[in-house]
């Protein structure tokens, strides 16, 4: 159920109230998911949401849907800024903050986040309780000869499952382990990134393969605006799924970078040192902070996870871009030899009318009103002068045709 908070309202209702702020002032709609899996839509300001999350004004405006920013993962102190395709959250120890949006692809987004909350937050409550009835048998037993069977068994189920959690899996969240909240929410961002950009890449080889096919079979002006409008499609989808690539192989290359998305154990620690040391605690927090090293394996896998499947994305669209390469090669290679038939078909033309004036010049000559004994001749006289001109020119244009051959300048 969504609950509408209104964070940026006044108190008291007399004369001396606080104005309401207005829309212009700076005022957004965030939708709030907590670590419960519950969410809500606030209406709250930029320094609000500054000081909630102790993110700077920079990192807000990656998040700003009028802005471009490319794809991105910055880890802050408290909080974790993600800007993946459609997604663009702020991740918090406790609660994850987006944009308030009718967009379907976020609207999914939502129900995943929150299905996947509320599943592992289950799977964390059942665990603590099986935990604390094992704590409870073994205090009642306490003085009795040894636990009994079935306490020894709960212990071996439990611990065996442990050990499996220490395993290495190449699923996250596949095992009886529960991830960190602010894990679970980055892991529903690059699930759904991953997700939206593998549906895109499939419609587009829908559509690309046979377009190219047909391309190869029929060049037309419909056809080649087809490919070409695919081929623009493929430029722009490679290089958004490059860049969400490069992210995270950047995270993976840089230890520290993972270390500062650990929120959860930041704040625990923090919380600690506040507990153990009242007096330092401004000094100590800092301290801890620059001094905290956890073990970032658990990130690297889920990570890893994703990083094979946008790499798997990738390479379907390098193949697809090497399709659309041979493509073009092959249509190249059909007008070049298009081309080449139109130059023969040219210079067997030419060839032609050269032998052509050349019989005109014959005709010429006879044709001049100049008396020669020919003229008196038989009419079987004209016919062969008529006869072998043609002839001639004919015999000519084959001597010319075949010349042409030989020298490899007609095909055959």
């Amino acid at each position: 159920m969504m609950d509408r908070e209104d964070g940026g309202g006044g108190g008291g209702g007399g004369p001396t109230a606080t104005p309401r702020p207005r829309k212009g002032m700076g005022l957004r709609t965030w939708l709030v998911v907590s670590e419960s899996g519950q969410s809500r839509v606030e209406e709250v300001g930029k320094h609000v949401i500054m000081r909630r999350t102790g993110l700077p004004a920079r990192d807000l405006r990656v998040l700003d849907p009028l802005l471009s920013y490319p794809s991105s993962i910055l880890g802050r102190e408290r909080a974790i800024v993600i800007n993946l395709e459609h997604i663009k959250a702020i991740v918090t120890a406790k609660e994850v903050l987006m944009l308030y949006s009718t967009n379907p692809l976020v609207v999914q987004f939502v129900q995943d986040l929150q299905h996947r909350i509320s599943s592992l937050q289950a799977l964390s409550t059942q665990q603590a309780g099986e935990r604390d009835e094992m704590e409870r048998e073994d205090k009642a037993e306490a003085n009795l000869s040894g636990p009994s069977q079935h306490t020894l068994r709960r212990r071996a189920s439990i611990s065996s499952n442990e050990r499996k959690d220490d395993a290495p899996e190449t699923s996250v969240v596949a095992g009886p382990k529960v991830l960190a909240f602010e894990f679970r929410a980055l892991e529903s961002c690059l699930e759904s990134a991953c997700r939206c950009l593998d549906s895109e890449t499939r419609t587009l080889e829908e559509e690309a393969y046979p377009a190219l096919d047909e391309l190869t079979t029929k060049i037309s002006t419909l056809n080649l605006e087809r490919v070409r409008q695919i081929k623009s499609r493929l430029v722009a989808i490679n290089g958004r799924v490059q860049k969400v690539r490069d992210e995270i192989e950047h995270l993976l290359d840089d230890d520290n970078d993972m270390a500062e998305m650990y929120l959860t154990e930041k704040l625990n620690a923090s919380k600690e040192e506040v507990s153990d040391e009242d007096d330092d605690r401004s000094e100590n927090n800092s301290q801890n902070f620059t001094s905290f090293k956890p073990n970032v394996e658990e990130l690297e896998m889920l990570l890893e996870a994703y990083f094979a499947q946008i790499d798997g994305i990738l390479q379907k669209l390098s193949d697809m871009s090497e399709y659309v390469d041979d493509t073009e090669d092959c249509i190249n290679i059909m007008l070049d030899d298009t081309q080449n038939q139109l130059l023969q078909m040219g210079v067997m033309l030419s060839a032609a009318n050269m032998i052509l004036n050349a019989g005109i010049v014959v005709v010429g000559l006879f044709g001049m009103n100049i008396h020669i004994t020919l003229f008196d001749a038989p009419t079987i006289k004209f016919w062969q002068t008529t006869c072998g001109t043609i002839g001639g020119c004919l015999a000519l244009y084959l001597i010319a045709v075949g010349w042409g051959k030989k020298k490899i300048m007609l095909s055959t």
